[in-house]
């Protein structure tokens, strides 16, 4: 943990909403004084906003910096074009200065696939990881649980998903306290065998691995608390939790609907008006604020492009959690040491098992094969000259 108040880059100009949103929600959290943030972007848009706020003065000064960056990068860019030409947005800048040293985390509300670009080739990877991942924490019946991948990564190979839940893994044990968490494989069915080929390969990496793997899981089983990690690929995983957001929401519009619908059902929300508040409280995405990406070599929340204030301040308060806690950096030394990731290195354009030479295959029960590659056709889609691209990046969407 940094000696002093964790400082965490926020990136002001992201978002659906921009400054008006993110400085706002910036202050909420600042309240509670146990960190420092520098809130990157155009500095007179900034300030405009903390002025309106009456944030100007002396008692926050010690804890809050404007970094100037006149560049933004839009819903709308492709990763690559903003990697290439906007090396001056309020994103790159933010990453710069946790690579530099001045701050120990970002958070931003942007291109999520411009912060995975941006966030891979300025801070890197953590060795023995391919594809970075964006881990959901989600409410259940129980207690919260960790949904992995959760838009990072809309193609995956079967290997990438052991690697999700490895770092799921780590993360449950290190922040959410859980000593031994139960890891189930997303499917159509709990038996053995339902899937795709990606998830039977899967299934069967996983089941080889030294975690508690509980076997397929249905999306009924999500909210059930009897799984603490769920592993899917990021297309999957991004339906899911837009499913679930839409859900929480009409559910709750519904139930207001039928509360304030006759005169006896008002009365009776006066007796159970605090459990309505507790309830709609679990379910608001706004209370977890954001979704750590893990795999960099920093620490990084990534927050929904329509994220109001309170959001916002969540994910600032979470990615202050993780500094304090060390996360990333019990993430790095525990994948460092675990056999089951060491068992997979670069060879060229693919990732294969250390025992087996170059250009084999794995094999599926249907007796097909596949080779695994990373991305040996990026360059034929973007033949502009740049630095080795970062596997699954370029096919992200905005």
């Amino acid at each position: 943990m940094p000696q002093s108040k964790p400082c965490i880059a926020v990136d002001a100009m992201g978002g659906d909403f921009g400054p008006s949103v993110v400085v706002r929600g910036a202050l909420d959290a600042l309240a509670s004084k146990s960190f420092k943030l520098i809130l990157v972007g155009r500095e007179p848009e900034i300030r405009a906003e903390l002025s309106a706020a009456g944030a100007l003065g002396a008692d926050i000064a010690g804890d809050i910096e404007v970094v100037h960056a006149d560049q933004v990068i839009g819903m709308q860019d492709k990763p690559s074009d903003a990697l290439r030409r906007k090396k001056s947005s309020s994103l790159q800048v933010a990453f710069r200065l946790v690579k530099e040293g001045r701050a120990h985390g970002v958070v931003s509300a942007g291109n999520s696939g411009a912060t995975l670009a941006c966030g891979m080739f300025i801070l890197g990877r953590i060795e023995g990881i391919d594809r970075p991942a964006l881990a959901g924490i989600l409410p259940t019946e129980k207690k919260p649980m960790v949904l992995i991948d959760v838009g990072a990564n809309v193609d995956c190979k079967p290997h990438n998903l052991v690697q999700f839940a490895l770092m799921a893994d780590v993360l449950v044990r290190c922040v959410l306290g859980v000593p031994k968490p139960r890891v189930g494989l997303m499917s159509v069915g709990e038996e053995e065998g339902k899937g795709n080929s990606q998830v039977k390969l899967a299934f069967d990496l996983l089941r080889k691995s030294s975690l508690n793997f509980v076997g397929n899981v249905e999306g009924r089983d999500v909210f059930t608390g009897d799984v603490d990690v769920v592993v899917c690929d990021g297309f999957v995983g991004n339906v899911v939790l837009k499913l679930s957001e839409g859900l929480a929401v009409s559910l709750g519009r519904l139930l207001k609907r039928e509360l304030l619908g006759g005169l006896w059902s008002r009365f009776g929300c006066l007796f159970a008006n605090g459990a309505l508040r507790r309830f709609a409280k679990s379910i608001d995405y706004a209370e977890y604020g954001g979704a750590p990406l893990l795999g960099l070599k920093g620490t990084i929340i990534v927050c929904h492009g329509a994220s109001n204030a309170k959001a916002l301040g969540s994910a600032i308060h979470m990615a202050a959690t993780f500094i304090k806690k060390r996360s990333n950096e019990q993430l790095l030394e525990e994948l460092s040491a675990h056999s089951d990731l060491a068992q997979f290195k670069r060879r060229g354009s693919g990732i294969l098992p250390e025992h087996e030479p170059a250009g084999s295959r794995l094999h599926g029960a249907g007796g097909g094969s596949m080779v695994m590659p990373l991305r040996p056709d990026a360059a034929a889609h973007d033949p502009a000259p740049r630095e080795n691209p970062p596997s699954g990046v370029l096919m992200m969407n905005g």
